[in-house]
Parts: structure tokens; C-alpha cells; sequence
């Protein structure tokens, strides 16, 4: 049967949109999602873990990606997608109609930044290089650019510096997200000195979230859907730990959706995963198989969602609809400041998680 968009629908009451993270960040609110559900805590996370499963993070870094350009005397809005592996950019731009190969553009909140236009895309998608790169780049764009906040986080004067700390995982590493993966926000040191004290192991790779993840689903028929290519990396020595965690019967767990594509793609028929570097389009849903992760560690996501696809087809549909249900009653927090849930893979055999 042919899924629909609107299959993924539900009402979510806007006072329930987190505009702030939780203070600490593990005392957000978990609901952990099983045969049964049960309201705990991020900081319980030791508690339902066991000792050899591997906790698998994404340690990409959120960059400031909103900038404003000057093309002459026009204004034109920028915000940075992707890194290409040649070292120029995808961006979305405002009035990018306008634009044309070779033209230049000057970003004047900082010093000597420019940008060439190298080609226009469709749906105001355009290739960029920049004037600087590596460390220099880095620092003209802390100077000229703003985070890309969600559109739901309401901040009419922009950004707060508050917002810069907070937008920002444990584990970023490596510069080049548009967005952040919000799951890792919810950790701490001394979480994550908990985990290991418990025999969790873990890992990261990078997945740079791109500013298509902002992008609703526009065709009814989910199948019809593309998602935008998201440029990832996972190391030789991460693909080694979670194949040996497997090996010793230690369960995968995903710290956020982000990291959950980025295993699939690299997996391969055996379930072994590999090193992977290059760009991803997986879109994980109802139908298609997940087979790289046991658990999953994932924020509430918005209704009609490629990210409420995608959990609805880890820990199935009808488990996640009452699940959310659950969550809207008691008032948990949704999106990216929001509470988080633990997800038990639907195929797997019932487990007591807590």
C-alpha cells in the first residue's frame, strides 16, 4: 500500500515547541519506546544501557551559515548547505534568479570575504567558492555569518550568544553543519563519564546536516519524495568499533537520526559496515529495512517529517503515533530543544529496556 504523507500527520500544540534547552542538559525528559512506554530521564541513559553496546554519535560542528552578500547594489540572502569535496559550497540563495556564473559576491560584515558564483541550480541552489579556505575561511565566516536557527525557535532579534552554546553537541568536531544533530545536545560530561563507567562504549561519525532538513515533504506519495545529498564521513577505526561491538553481541545505539542514515548507507548485505566518505540521499521510512542499529536516541520530530518517517519505520508506525500521543498528553518538549526518546528497532525481539 502506497504510504502517504498525510499518514504522518498529527497536531502538535504549539506551547509544546521547546524554545530553550533543558539546564543541565541530561535532565531532559526521555521516553523510552518498547513493548511498553515508560517516562525517564536523558540521565537515566546508564540505567538502560547495557555494558558493550556502543553508542554511535555524529561529531559534525555546526558552522554560521545565514549570510548576507552584496552583487553590486543588490542584497542577496545566503545560507551555506553543504561542503563539496572539490572545496566549494551549495548554498541556498535568496533571489538567486539574479545570479549568474562568474558573478561575485562581497560579504562586507567581514573583512576581504567574497564568493564567485560557479553555477545556478534549480530551486535557488548555487555553487560558491570562496575567497579564503581552511582556517581563514573558518574565521571570516564567524565574523560575517549567524546561526541558521530552526524556523520554529522564535528569536526575532536573531540569534543570542546563548543560542551559539547551546546549538552545539558534546561531540562537534568537524565544521560544516547548517543545522545541528539535535540528540547529542542532550549530553554532558558527566553522562558521558556515567556511560563509560557502565561499559558503553562509543564512536562518532560526521554527517554535515544540510539546510534540506528544513524542507517539508511536498508530494503526497512518500515514495516520490528526494531527499537533499548530505556529505558524510565514517572513519576505518568507526566502522571497526561497531562491527566488533556486533561481533560481541554489544547492541548499536544511534545518538540521533543523523548518524542512523549514515551507517545504513554504508552497510552492507552481510550487516558489516565500512568506511565511507562521500554524499548521502538515503531516506529511511516505513518499508524499508533499518538493520545497522538496535536503539535509537532521537529528539520529537515535526508531523509529516522524512524524520518522523524515518521513526516510524525504525520502531513502527502505529508504536510511534501512540507514542507521540503519549508525549503531547503529558506535555513533553518537541524539536530541537525539546526531550528525546529511545527507540527499540521494531524487528528486533522484545527486550526490556528498563
Amino acid at each position: 500500500m502506497t504510504a502517504r504523507t498525510g499518514d504522518f500527520d498529527f497536531s502538535l500544540p504549539p506551547g509544546l515547541i521547546a524554545q530553550h534547552p533543558a539546564s543541565p542538559r541530561d535532565a531532559a525528559r526521555l521516553l523510552v519506546v518498547g513493548e511498553v512506554l515508560a517516562d525517564r530521564h536523558v540521565h537515566d541513559l546508564p540505567d538502560l544501557l547495557r555494558p558493550g553496546d556502543l553508542l554511535v554519535a555524529n561529531d559534525t560542528q555546526v558552522i554560521p551559515a545565514q549570510l548576507t552578500a552584496t552583487r553590486g547594489a543588490a542584497r542577496v540572502g545566503i545560507t551555506l548547505d553543504q561542503p563539496l569535496a572539490d572545496g566549494t559550497w551549495r548554498a541556498l540563495a535568496r533571489n538567486a534568479r539574479r545570479l549568474r556564473a562568474g558573478d561575485r559576491l562581497d560579504f562586507t560584515a567581514a573583512a576581504d570575504f567574497s564568493a564567485v558564483v560557479v553555477a545556478v541550480a534549480e530551486g535557488g541552489s548555487v555553487v560558491l567558492r570562496f575567497s579564503h579556505a581552511g582556517a581563514e575561511f573558518g574565521a571570516r565566516l564567524a565574523a560575517a555569518g549567524a546561526l541558521a536557527l530552526p524556523p520554529y525557535i522564535d528569536r526575532p532579534a536573531g540569534p543570542t550568544a546563548q543560542d551559539a552554546a547551546d546549538y552545539q553537541t558534546i561531540f562537534a568536531r568537524a565544521p560544516g553543519a547548517v543545522a545541528a544533530p539535535t540528540a547529542g545536545l542532550h549530553f554532558t560530561p558527566e553522562l558521558l563519564s556515567a556511560l563509560s563507567a557502565r561499559g558503553v562504549g562509543r564512536t562518532a561519525v560526521t554527517l554535515h546536516v544540510g539546510a534540506g532538513t528544513f524542507l517539508p515533504v511536498r508530494d503526497d506519495d512518500v515514495a516520490r519524495h528526494r531527499m537533499h545529498a548530505e556529505r558524510g564521513e565514517i572513519s576505518e577505526a568507526a566502522a571497526g568499533a561497531v562491527n566488533d561491538a556486533r561481533r560481541r553481541g554489544g547492541r548499536i545505539v544511534c545518538v540521533g537520526t543523523t548518524s542512523l542514515r549514515l551507517l545504513e548507507t554504508a552497510l552492507d548485505a552481510a550487516g558489516q559496515v565500512h568506511p565511507f566518505a562521500g554524499e548521502t540521499d538515503i531516506f529511511l521510512r516505513p518499508g524499508v529495512a533499518i538493520r545497522s542499529a538496535d536503539l535509537l536516541l532521537t529528539n520529537f520530530h515535526l508531523p509529516r517529517s522524512t524524520l518522523f518517517m524515518l521513526v516510524c519505520g525504525f520502531a513502527g508506525t502505529e508504536r510511534m503515533k501512540a507514542a507521540y500521543a503519549h508525549a503531547i498528553a503529558e506535555k513533553y518538549r518537541f524539536y530541537s530543544y525539546g526531550d528525546a526518546t529511545l527507540l527499540q528497532r521494531v524487528n528486533e525481539r522484545e527486550v526490556v529496556l528498563f
